[in-house]
């Protein structure tokens, strides 16, 4: 593992960050490490949005840093594998690789979360996390595309808002390739693409839901909230009324929430 000087972030509030490594399948996965103010309340591992296909640590370096201080917690940012040229489960297992780390090296509750892409990725490691029987705090969704089809009312209301739906579409293909689901080292656990896949929901990490009303992927995030509730899962969920997809970079209203709840999830 290798570390950076640590740096501080702008803002009231101390967040101390740093870049590092750690042993992942095959190779090494970068990671940002957000640790807010003398005692972390635990550690969630970050997965950033961009289609699976963009998006980095450093570019969610700011978003991350405010969550981390919001959530009074320890953030870990995951630069994981992108597509097209690293189609699933490159992503997630870049994501249970971190979380792995996270839980060997933390003092505290461990859990898991993304924007976007990024939340699909959580459900799914949240998913992977339950069938290896592994403790999890919490898994933190913010606008998570769930449904490869694309086929809910919201995704056709605003034909130009982003993300479009046929783009989302390109973007499901090039990041799940000709794969769906693949089991684990040694065939034990699968691996989902998205949690649309899984015929067992119950017995899961308490969810925490954003999504926003203007969200092309807005259905897709209730319809796994309630999903999610009639497995028997805790799912606290919130809708933000005139909220765009892509907020999670912009707004530190939804950034404040998400650390709100995640504290009283952890507390």
């Amino acid at each position: 593992m290798s570390l950076s000087q640590p740096s501080r972030t702008d803002g009231p509030g101390t967040v101390r960050w740093e870049a590092t490594t750690v042993p992942g399948p095959g190779h090494d996965v970068p990671l940002r490490v957000y640790r807010s103010g003398p005692a972390p309340r635990g550690v969630l591992v970050w997965a950033h949005g961009g289609s699976w296909s963009a998006g980095s640590a450093a570019g969610w370096h700011p978003a991350c840093a405010d969550l981390a201080r919001a959530a009074s917690a320890t953030v870990v940012s995951v630069d994981y594998r992108l597509a097209p040229g690293h189609p699933h489960p490159a992503a997630l297992l870049d994501v249970l690789t971190a979380m792995t780390w996270a839980q060997a090296t933390a003092d505290g509750p461990i859990a898991v979360g993304g924007d976007s892409a990024g939340g699909t990725l959580a459900a799914c490691a949240a998913l992977a996390w339950r069938d290896r029987r592994l403790p999890l705090a919490a898994q933190v969704l913010v606008y998570p595309p769930i449904d490869p089809r694309c086929q809910a009312p919201s995704y056709s209301r605003d034909p130009g808002a982003f993300p479009t739906r046929a783009g989302l579409l390109a973007a499901w293909r090039a990041y799940r390739g000709a794969a769906r689901r693949h089991p684990a080292a040694g065939g034990a656990t699968p691996l989902h693409s998205t949690p649309d896949e899984a015929t067992d929901l119950t017995g899961l990490a308490p969810a925490i839901i954003a999504t926003g009303s203007l969200d092309p992927v807005a259905d897709d995030a209730r319809g796994y909230a309630r999903h999610l509730r009639a497995a028997g899962n805790a799912v606290t969920f919130r809708e933000f009324r005139g909220m765009r997809h892509g907020a999670f970079l912009t707004d530190p209203a939804l950034r404040h929430w998400l650390g709100a709840a995640y504290s009283r999830r952890t507390s």
